[in-house]
């Protein structure tokens, strides 16, 4: 009698995983595969949340997480993943820039989905204002992000840029008035600055909310001075292939990262550190 009921309960479980194994493969077989490269917080934390809802329309999403800014490129120039998301489009513009007469980097944004004002943070100094003469200001290694990081300074009235100049283009070579002589430092690598803050490295370090998040600070309270993410044009936007835009899946995904309920998320999880996009 156990034999039998073994035999049975036995029966029963491979009923039920080839089931389930056959569930799975007809899924798979039915839903479009939609590869997506992105940072850990928060784009693949957001892209987490339109999963579920992207699977009802048969789209099987699949996040590929990236630590830094050169390979989510690199990968999608390779055509490795259909589309990546944590850049914004002055920082794209000088990716294509560099790679001109490439054609694996004809890329295009397929639609803005959220800001990340960048903060600065210090240890030692309570506003900008306080910082002293000859101050050291770390910032990441990226040309795209001078005129975002310096219109901050400018904004606190600390320095002053070259009348006219176009603040997304702007670079420090651009800087007109600087009594406090500060030493802007655009040569380390973003995923480091929060460390170098923890350090005490510098007078002041400018670090992206993305990775002040994800090294456990507070990108709305813990900054000095931060930026507005009013007509910022810094959002970070979903990248395709040009042509790619326009494809069904890439559509799908754009609206769900533009619906209410995606937004609203974003909004109770980030408090303020991350703003959606209004649409």
């Amino acid at each position: 009698t156990l034999i039998k009921l073994g035999n049975h309960i036995m029966k029963k479980t491979l009923t039920l995983i080839a089931a389930m194994t056959l569930g799975a493969m007809s899924f798979s077989s039915w839903a479009d595969k939609l590869t997506v490269g992105a940072s850990n917080v928060p784009h693949a934390e957001i892209l987490e949340q339109a999963k579920p809802i992207l699977a009802k329309q048969g789209i099987d999403l699949e996040i590929k997480p990236f630590q830094d800014y050169i390979l989510p490129n690199t990968a999608l120039a390779g055509r490795e993943i259909d589309a990546n998301y944590f850049q914004h489009i002055p920082y794209l513009n000088s990716v294509l820039k560099d790679h001109a007469g490439d054609k694996t980097y004809d890329f295009v944004s397929a639609g803005a989905i959220h800001i990340e004002p960048i903060g600065i943070y210090s240890k030692k100094y309570k506003s900008l204002k306080d910082l002293p003469q000859g101050g050291k200001i770390i910032m990441r290694d990226a040309v795209s992000e001078e005129g975002r990081i310096l219109s901050i300074f400018e904004k606190e009235g600390v320095i002053k840029l070259k009348p006219g100049v176009d603040k997304v283009s702007a670079r420090i070579s651009d800087i007109v008035e600087n009594p406090k002589k500060l030493q802007f430092q655009p040569n380390v690598e973003a995923a480091l600055l929060p460390q170098m803050y923890n350090n005490d490295e510098g007078d002041a370090v400018v670090i992206n909310a993305n990775y002040a998040i994800d090294a456990g600070l507070d990108p709305v309270h813990d900054p000095i001075a931060v930026e507005s993410g009013e007509n910022n044009p810094y959002a970070n936007i979903i990248t395709v292939h040009r042509g790619d835009e326009k494809k069904k899946d890439i559509v799908a995904l754009v609206n769900v990262l533009h619906s209410k309920e995606i937004q609203d998320w974003i909004r109770t999880k980030y408090k303020g550190a991350v703003i959606p996009v209004n649409n």
